[in-house]
């Protein structure tokens, strides 16, 4: 990923592949995001939706070309659709948000300082009270939640979000969508997302990119959903379609 200045959006994605021995996961793909939007991308099971995000946090190799246009300081949060906790650790909500909060080892306690700002993250998430629960027995709701909590302190330029709503209940989920719009509308923060919930998206997003391992539909998000096969969902269906 290079970097460059400049008002021509956030982030630029040119003729970005990823190969994995003889398959092409991504082929070509192409798609900017503009500085303060919050830009969907959505698609088929098995479209390459997490593998773009992985190869855009340089986690997977890829041939192509990324362009960050940074405007602040170029800090990326991150929510991946996935997290595994071991359940034999003894680690509490507030002892994981604490690792990166304070200076002193957390096997030492958390400190007051640290305990007031955790309490404050987990209150804009809707988790206030939780402190003290063990990580492993958080639903997993509830964790991707305080995944989100974590990734948003301190402010990232661009935040990375694989499937935020996965597993959240349809209040936990308006939250979500209230949190996201107050950071477009607030920080200016840049939001990249993948999601499968079309109805969120309408709701929350500018742009839009119909991913099935390469660009299909591309656009502001009222004409994107507008498509009557992104509507029908019948694009999503294409490749099982072939299939049979």
């Amino acid at each position: 990923m290079s970097a460059s200045s400049g008002s021509a959006g956030l982030l630029q994605v040119t003729d970005l592949t990823v190969r994995r021995e003889r398959d092409v996961l991504l082929s070509r793909v192409s798609l900017a995001v503009a500085q303060g939007s919050l830009h969907a991308v959505i698609g088929p099971n098995g479209a390459g939706k997490s593998t773009l995000l992985t190869a855009l946090l340089g986690l997977t190799p890829f041939e192509g070309r990324i362009v960050t246009r940074w405007q602040r300081d170029g800090r990326i949060g991150y929510v991946p659709q996935g997290f595994s906790v071991d359940r034999t650790l003894p680690v509490t909500v507030e002892d994981f948000l604490a690792l990166t909060r304070q200076r002193r080892p957390v096997c030492l306690g958390v400190g007051r300082s640290a305990r007031r700002h955790i309490s404050a993250l987990l209150d804009g998430v809707g988790l206030l009270g939780v402190e003290k629960r063990p990580l492993a027995v958080l639903s997993g709701g509830e964790l991707r939640r305080v995944l989100l909590a974590h990734a948003l302190d301190p402010l990232p330029e661009l935040l990375i979000l694989d499937e935020p709503a996965t597993g959240l209940d349809e209040a936990a989920g308006r939250q979500l969508e209230d949190t996201l719009l107050a950071l477009r509308r607030d920080t200016k923060t840049t939001v990249l997302m993948v999601s499968h919930d079309l109805e969120q998206v309408r709701r929350v997003a500018d742009h839009v990119t119909v991913l099935d391992r390469t660009v299909v539909r591309d656009g502001a998000a009222r004409e994107v959903l507008s498509d009557d096969l992104v509507r029908s969902g019948l694009l999503f269906g294409r490749r099982e379609a072939n299939r049979t």
